[in-house]
């Protein structure tokens, strides 16, 4: 699934192209994304400027004067720009039409969304969807004792308390073992156990990982693709991640393979206690 690093690289990969533009067509081809495009989306956005793109978390936003729409790549999508003569693929869902580019909303398994938020609903941090979002990791405020402090009296593991999304936003699958990692963090030591020293460690974990992940282009594993249509390589240098057996890069020990939640956790067991 597109993390923080990689919904960040669209962002970053997509906005020269939008902001301060006229989006002149917004084209529907398939509206039963995860949640429905809303009817009469095209008529809203359509002549009208986008001022700013932004994120929150996993989530991609375009600001219009009366609104944002709310853009998701679900499991498996991207979003690019293409030629203004190339003809969509299966899958391709939405499209955005401006002068001389046009950005195209690819998602196989339609997990992704379109959605509006309308100014006169309130900013847009107060949507549904947007809420109930933890701290971002380059927020001023994310710092070890920001961890220490929304961890007490949880007994989840340190990884999945990482993945819930509500104490801290985009550390996904990934990212979350390799913070660990770098840590020096065991992935099911329980959340409440940890001490505010480690916790300082792993929060500027985080945040080098995640940066590391943005200068990196994010992670392609299976369809990801940036704005540009290029893969991202963090993969390539991860520390832990889908390296099970293979020696650490910092002891030789083998890495370990776990699954917590259904999903994979990579670990070393002699730099992680």
């Amino acid at each position: 699934m597109p993390e923080l690093p990689e919904v960040e690289t669209t962002r970053r990969g997509i906005a020269p192209t939008v902001e301060g533009r006229e989006l002149r067509r917004l084209i529907v081809r398939e509206p039963r994304l995860r949640w429905p495009v809303p009817a009469g989306l095209a008529a809203l956005v359509e002549g009208r400027r986008v001022l700013a793109t932004g994120r929150r978390g996993k989530y991609l936003l375009m600001q219009f004067e009366h609104g944002w729409l709310i853009v998701h790549l679900g499991m498996s999508g991207s979003l690019r720009h293409v030629h203004p003569d190339e003809e969509p693929r299966k899958h391709d869902h939405v499209d955005w039409v401006f002068d001389q580019a046009v950005l195209r909303l690819h998602d196989p398994r339609r997990f992704g969304a379109v959605l509006w938020h309308d100014a006169a609903a309130g900013p847009v941090e107060s949507h549904p969807l947007l809420a109930s979002l933890g701290i971002e990791p380059f927020d001023d405020r994310f710092d070890g004792g920001w961890l220490f402090r929304h961890t007490r009296r949880r007994s989840a593991p340190i990884k999945q308390a990482l993945l819930m999304g509500d104490i801290v936003v985009g550390v996904g699958n990934i990212y979350a073992s390799e913070s660990l990692f770098r840590a020096g963090i065991h992935p099911r030591t329980a959340a409440g156990r940890i001490s505010a020293a480690r916790y300082e460690k792993l929060a500027a974990a985080v945040r080098a990982t995640l940066d590391d992940a943005i200068r990196a282009g994010g992670s392609s594993l299976r369809d990801y693709v940036g704005a540009g249509g290029e893969s991202g390589y963090f993969q390539i240098d991860a520390r832990v991640y889908d390296r099970a057996g293979q020696p650490c890069r910092v002891c030789e020990t083998p890495i370990r393979r776990l699954v917590q939640g259904q999903r994979a956790t990579y670990y070393c067991p002699k730099c992680q206690r």
